[in-house]
């Protein structure tokens, strides 16, 4: 096949292109041949988790879930009798945890080597570098998590409560009054409104702000490349450097899009806040408040392009993971209208007779409502698997051998669908947080936010956001299923799709 490719390619060229034509190719054919080569040569220090066989040059490359991977691997857990499954693709080695028990003791109580990142070929390609949840462990990786921390602990993280209900408020709850039938669009304005405000000060107010239009296709170009499946440079990492004018590299073009879209993301909120800033008509946010007292706190430039960094990063991680909680939310309400009638009394009951909308401070007494929302991420993790941790050095696990460099991912749909651990784990039932009294009991750790030194800094304002469009909608809506013209109910499509990384309904 690779014979036939050369020929083909030689072909089309001139004479001043063959060369490095053939050279590319040729590498691309070597890297195979050597990278194979080289894991055949390498003896295991013990025998891998059990998982499919692998097959020869291959391994298990067509194994390797495209969509809903991490109902996929739950299967094949169970396929092979085993919570832990591991796979490989020339060299890579893959490790799924399908067990809340092994994410504790690898991925917690051995995070100091399971806290890596893989640093995917695309990412650097595409200006995602600067998104430092996707940073290696190390010493920048920590600058920037010991400066988040600052900002986004469960106290600090209660100065954007104003932001979160102005816009809960006016971008969800009004554009719902007035325009229901456009709940998709309202739904993706809320979920980048909403960081864009918290970081800049940025006010957009519809879909087609320019940086909501480059950061969703952005997003729409990029997420794909980053799957194990998007690229073939996430296999053969040598790819990268194929240029992007070579016949079928097509990742690099996508790369090279999209890191111009990355740029203007930047660029545009932090030129209107500075802009702002000059004319003294800026609101109070992350980066204003950093430039404000940057000259008397003595922050350096490279404190600026952390916060920068930060700033970037909440955006990207907030964006698709708040469309997707909040799409499954009212897919839910509408699928069971006896859950949503019973927080709805709740809600009545303890703000009712005061005549308003309800706030943060009415959060400790909707114990139901909070019983939802926990439910609701139990029941549809926005991102079922999580992103993959790096091991930094080979280590063994229940006499089983894992090497260094492998991929570890922590199944959380498969956790928060543990039949030992949640009855009925495939039924939507809220009342599994409380206890007879009505009370939440003790399980409130989310596991969606992930495990670990790795777990969202931003799970707080996550948090918070999602609970506050819950409980807003249900006070002030009723979700039904739709009708069609003679008035009959229309069956709800119960599937969820995916882009490689993030759920949708």
């Amino acid at each position: 096949m690779i014979t036939h490719l050369v020929d083909f390619t030689v072909a089309l060229m001139d004479e001043a292109l063959r060369a490095n034509c053939l050279s590319i190719l040729l590498a691309i054919a070597s890297s195979v041949i050597l990278v194979k080569s080289w894991s055949c040569l390498q003896k295991p220090h013990g025998r891998y988790p059990p998982g499919p066989q692998p097959k020869l040059i291959i391994d298990n490359l067509f194994d390797i879930p495209k969509d809903h991977a991490a109902r996929k691997y739950l299967e094949m857990g169970k396929k092979y009798r085993s919570d832990i499954i591991h796979l490989s693709a020339f060299g890579q080695h893959i490790i799924v945890l399908n067990k809340l028990a092994l994410a504790e003791e690898l991925l917690e109580r051995r995070a100091h080597i399971y806290s890596g990142r893989l640093e995917a070929p695309p990412m650097k390609l595409m200006g995602w570098d600067h998104n430092f949840a996707l940073l290696d462990y190390g010493p920048a990786w920590q600058r920037h998590r010991r400066v988040a921390q600052q900002y986004f602990t469960r106290e600090a993280s209660k100065r954007f409560e104003p932001v979160q209900l102005y816009r809960v408020r006016k971008v969800l709850l009004h554009g719902l009054l007035h325009f229901p039938e456009k709940f998709d669009i309202l739904n993706k304005l809320l979920s980048v409104s909403i960081p864009l405000d918290m970081m800049y000060g940025y006010d957009a107010s519809s879909l087609d702000d320019p940086v909501v239009v480059a950061a969703t296709k952005s997003f729409n170009i990029g997420g794909p490349l980053m799957s194990s499946s998007g690229s073939m440079m996430n296999i053969f990492p040598l790819l990268r450097h194929v240029p992007s004018w070579f016949p079928g590299a097509t990742s690099q073009s996508k790369s090279a899009e999209v890191a111009r879209l990355t740029r203007e993301v930047k660029r545009i909120p932090m030129e209107d806040l500075k802009r702002r800033m000059a004319s003294g008509n800026a609101s109070p946010s992350l980066v204003y408040d950093f430039l404000e007292n940057k000259i008397t706190t003595g922050a350096s430039e490279e404190d600026e392009k952390i916060i920068n960094n930060i700033a970037y990063t909440v955006y990207g991680g907030a964006a698709d993971t708040t469309i997707s909680a909040t799409a499954s939310f009212f897919y839910l309400m509408a699928a069971n209208p006896d859950v949503q009638k019973r927080a709805q009394v709740e809600i009545d009951r303890v703000i009712g007779a005061e005549n308003r909308l309800p706030d943060f401070r009415d959060r400790p007494a909707l114990p139901y409502v909070e019983a939802v929302y926990r439910e609701l991420l139990r029941y549809q993790p926005p991102d079922g698997l999580g992103i993959s941790h790096l091991l930094s050095e080979d280590d063994y696990f229940k006499g089983y051998f894992i090497p260094k460099g492998s991929l570890v991912f922590g199944n959380i749909w498969a956790m928060t669908h543990d039949p030992e651990v949640y009855k009925s784990p495939h039924e939507f039932q809220p009342k599994r947080f409380l206890d007879e009294n009505g009370t939440l009991n003790g399980d409130e750790r989310v596991l969606a936010y992930g495990f670990g030194r790795r777990v969202c800094v931003g799970q707080h304002v996550a948090s918070s956001t999602t609970w506050m469009t819950i409980v807003s909608v249900l006070a002030a809506f009723k979700i039904e299923r739709a009708r069609d013209e003679l008035g009959n109910e229309i069956p709800l499509d119960d599937e969820f799709a995916d882009d490689g990384i993030v759920w949708y309904r």
